[in-house]
């Protein structure tokens, strides 16, 4: 494969997904090839069986690449889970270069120091975002490199992740015949493909509601500025229709795709639906109303956490742009109302929008990851910023040195 293909993985509970991007001569994303796999192999984004795992990437590989007529080596996957956690740190430093202007290595030294946290041996840091830099008391500068100053500060966002869950994922996608350009949070992958930068600068939170988790991400002044998971997704709606319902969990999924909705609306009591009965249990007939009864409170429960864990960030109250919910819990019907109404902010739903690509399936909330790692690796690929260095071109060499670090701490 050439340099003009860029290749990601959206590894989620409920569905893989492989996609291939080709750059024209414009430096214009297409995307080529677009394949997708039931998952099986994982919970609540964290691989509870590798084979399964691998096999799911492997079908979704395959789809992708016949579509697309090329082969996929290595490609950009995310990572999410309830194994997540964030932290903001700070880091200070003195400028020692001549005349006192700050440099390429000024700047690496205070990101180095603002990482600088004790962490237990069985996590790792996946991201270090920068979110400002302050030169002699100077706040908002975006890059200090030129500038003249005696004492420079950063403040970055650094997330961390479970080294086992990094290790597995690693695992599976390496038996799939592929190797890991970068692991990439995945809210912050959304953000990509479904967030404006004058939303980025304003204030907005982008909730990703997965099968198996809800991911969420506050930005404001174009930076990222508090990262949160809610170990509930599209997944336990599922669950909740095949135990109410008592059907059996395919025919939920069917159900809860086709007619699901969370909120109720006229006629709710005269329109019926048919659910398949359990091993030879005939089907019947329900009122709509009854779905809409056990879909309400599960979004209403996933979208009042997510707004527990908003309510934790000093940012909340400078969302000026609202929420953008994606994912495909957010594709039922009536939940960017109910989010509205809970978050008590302007809610719309986000869809990658502006791409070329030889399926318009692509433009689905529930490609907005998948598509956000193809432009996260566009705008990353010769410049990658993360724990092994701001600014490094080797992105193989990187990433092998960090799985070294993670199989190393994880006994492997």
């Amino acid at each position: 494969m050439t340099n003009d293909y860029i290749c990601a993985l959206d590894i989620g509970t409920t569905k893989i997904c492989a996609l291939i991007a080709e750059l024209d001569e414009n430096d214009e994303i297409k995307i080529v090839g677009l394949g997708t796999a039931p998952s099986e192999g994982l919970r609540r984004g964290v691989v509870i069986n590798l084979e399964k795992t691998i096999q799911a990437i492997v079908s979704a590989k395959e789809k992708a690449e016949n579509m697309a007529g090329v082969e996929i080596e290595a490609v950009y996957a995310g990572i999410a889970g309830d194994h997540i956690r964030s932290v903001n740190g700070r880091g200070v430093v003195a400028v020692t270069g001549e005349n006192h202007i700050i440099s390429q290595a000024d700047k690496n030294r205070v990101i180095d120091a603002a990482k600088a946290v004790v962490l237990p041996f069985d996590r790792e840091m996946i991201h270090i975002l920068p979110q400002e830099f302050i030169v002699d008391d100077q706040r908002g500068i975006d890059d200090p490199i030129g500038m003249s100053g005696v004492r420079l500060e950063a403040e970055v966002h650094i997330v961390t992740c479970a080294v086992t869950a990094a290790q597995n994922i690693w695992r599976s996608i390496e038996g799939a015949g592929m190797g890991v350009m970068d692991l990439v949070l995945e809210p912050l992958a959304s953000s990509y493909s479904v967030l404006s930068p004058d939303e980025k600068d304003l204030g907005v939170v982008v909730i990703d509601m997965g099968g198996g988790t809800t991911d969420i991400a506050m930005f404001y002044e174009g930076c990222i500025r508090h990262t949160a998971i809610v170990s509930l997704g599209g997944r336990n709606v599922t669950n909740d229709i095949a135990h109410g319902l008592r059907t059996p969990l395919d025919s939920a999924e069917k159900i809860k795709v086709e007619h699901a909705s969370a909120i109720h609306t006229e006629g709710d009591r005269e329109e019926f639906i048919e659910v398949m009965g359990v091993g030879s249990r005939v089907s019947r007939k329900v009122p709509r109303s009854t779905l809409v009864d056990i879909v309400q409170p599960r979004l209403e429960e996933m979208l009042s956490l997510a707004n527990n864990e908003l309510r934790k960030s000093d940012y909340i109250n400078l969302m000026t742009a609202g929420a953008v919910l994606t994912g495909g819990a957010a594709m039922i019907p009536g939940t960017v109302e109910l989010a509205e109404e809970i978050l008590q902010m302007p809610v719309k739903l986000g869809s990658p929008t502006g791409l070329k690509s030889v399926s318009d399936e692509i433009n689905q909330p529930i490609h907005a990851t998948g598509v956000g790692l193809i432009l996260y690796g566009k705008e990353n690929n010769a410049t990658i910023e993360g724990p092994f260095g701001i600014s490094e071109s080797h992105v193989f060499e990187k990433i092998i040195e960090r799985m070294k670090r993670w199989f190393g701490a994880g006994g492997a």
